[in-house]
């Protein structure tokens, strides 16, 4: 589930306690040594208790005897929010979307650390420095409605019909990862950063408008009050267990391919985080085979390391959603060192 609650912390019980900072959530994680602290995009916590975060924290509880306590918000917002408590860190593991893990590791809010593991995670998907490595591999891709639309959108061109007006949506870019992939994918489809903008200001006359939550858009396209919006598979198709007018695309320019790219949960130690072992402990644990295993069985996402071959009903079916996609790397430099400049155009552009 994505939730845009960034006081949302949760006990490996399963239990939800809302509070107003996270001091109130058990009474400061500082003084109790068997905690350990989550900031995390969302997207890994189940609707009803049933996600990968959910099995990872109640096993790993079980193992240890640390509990997890858990922040959820955007990308973008738990990396802003770990700059504004750095004098006071009160985090202990980072898990964002690029290129917000990377612009954490720029604003040196991350230490180095490789989890046991982290060899057979690829190249791409880890940091050169250490400073952070995914732990669910995943790609970015939209939404629509199966049930309104007899056929799925193929192109970015076809979201410019009338027929879509108030029937868009996709998350902000420089808040949320996915939205903030919605501009890095049209640069690329559509050949560089001033063709996607003449494009994503063309698409606002239909957009909704701005939401920081990528999650919440899933349940709208379902109920048909969008017919289209962003996503990612792992989120998506983990969604449409629960939300069956749900379909997974991915656009593509009129006369070229569908494309993706990769957009992994990237984990990341907090440096001068109040319980740096037990954030090892977590990541060395969600690293592990056995976790690695149960994410697409339980996450419906891809593993991160290379070596676990998954071969249950979640993972066949991930594989059929990615086939005739063509996947590109962005460059993932050049977006954190210019993230700012791209998203500030995109308002300029768009009147957002």
């Amino acid at each position: 589930m994505r939730t845009n609650t960034l006081t949302t912390c949760a006990a490996v019980t399963g239990a939800l306690v809302l509070a107003a900072t996270l001091t109130a959530c058990g009474g400061g994680a500082a003084a109790d040594d068997k905690v350990v602290t989550v900031y995390s995009a969302d997207g890994l916590k189940g609707e009803n208790g049933d996600g990968w975060y959910d099995k990872v924290f109640k096993d790993f509880t079980k193992k240890t005897g640390i509990e997890v306590k858990y922040v959820e918000g955007g990308s973008g917002e738990m990396v802003q929010r770990a700059v504004r408590e750095k004098s006071h860190t009160q985090a202990d593991v980072l898990v964002t979307l690029p290129p917000f893990i990377q612009q954490a590791a720029e604003k040196n809010l991350l230490t180095k650390y490789a989890p046991a593991g982290a060899d057979q995670v690829d190249g791409a998907d880890k940091a050169a420095d250490g400073t952070w490595t995914s732990v669910v591999k995943n790609y970015f891709g939209f939404v629509y409605n199966k049930k309104e639309l007899k056929q799925a959108p193929t192109t970015w061109e076809q979201l410019l019909a009338g027929s879509y007006k108030d029937k868009l949506q996709y998350s902000t870019p420089g808040v949320a990862g996915d939205g903030t992939a919605v501009l890095v994918k049209a640069m690329h489809d559509f050949g560089g950063k001033r063709q996607a903008l003449d494009y994503l200001k063309k698409l606002q006359a239909n957009n909704v408008g701005p939401s920081a939550s990528t999650g919440k858009l899933a349940p709208k396209v379902d109920k048909g009050e969008l017919l289209v919006a962003n996503g990612d598979v792992q989120m998506n198709y983990a969604q449409s267990k629960d939300l069956p007018n749900l379909g997974i695309w991915f656009p593509k320019k009129a006369g070229g391919k569908p494309t993706s790219f990769a957009l992994p949960y990237a984990a990341g130690l907090v440096k001068s985080a109040p319980h740096t072992a037990n954030g090892k402990k977590l990541l060395d644990f969600m690293l592990d085979t056995a976790q690695q295993r149960e994410v697409s069985s339980v996450g419906g996402g891809f593993a991160a390391r290379k070596d676990v071959r998954a071969t249950d009903e979640n993972a066949i079916a991930l594989g059929r959603i990615m086939e005739g996609v063509e996947v590109f790397e962005p460059d993932w430099a050049d977006i954190g060192t210019n993230l700012q400049s791209y998203v500030e155009d995109w308002k300029s552009a768009t009147g957002s």
